[in-house]
């Protein structure tokens, strides 16, 4: 077996989450890692364990979590079409996912109906000040 073959077979762990962007950069990916949000075959391990093809991951990022397999490695950093054909993610993941970003964005659209999009001008505080005086009387 050649030396590029050897090389093709299996990546640093690091080096594989960075490639398939799953982070910005290696340094994130290999904090991530290291704090226990990835786990390979189950289990935490060290961001310069090398995986191979068929290695099963687990990964948290803030509210979302990945459950895939490993189907392709690349030693470069490539376009996200390219890095998506690198893993194949479980169905239920994908739908969880789905689920949690749905609901994410109503509560962001319910936050952002609930501020006003202006501070209040003189006359309101004015109001908010009497209100406030009233409330102290009664």
């Amino acid at each position: 077996m050649s030396k590029t073959e050897r090389d093709n077979s299996k990546i640093r762990l690091d080096k594989w989450l960075w490639t398939a962007r799953f982070f910005k950069t290696r340094k994130l990916a290999s904090e991530a890692v290291s704090g226990g949000k990835v786990h390979l075959n189950g289990q935490r391990t060290k961001p310069g364990r090398e995986i191979k093809l068929g290695s099963q991951l687990r990964i948290h990022k803030e509210a979302l979590e990945w459950n895939l397999e490993v189907v392709g490695i690349c030693h470069y950093r490539r376009p996200a079409p390219e890095a998506r054909t690198l893993y194949e993610e479980h169905e239920a993941s994908i739908e969880k996912r789905n689920e949690i970003a749905e609901q994410q964005r109503i509560i962001r659209a319910a936050e952002a109906s609930s501020q006003p999009d202006t501070r209040p001008n003189k006359r309101d505080r004015r109001q908010i000040h009497r209100f406030k005086r009233k409330q102290m009387e009664d």
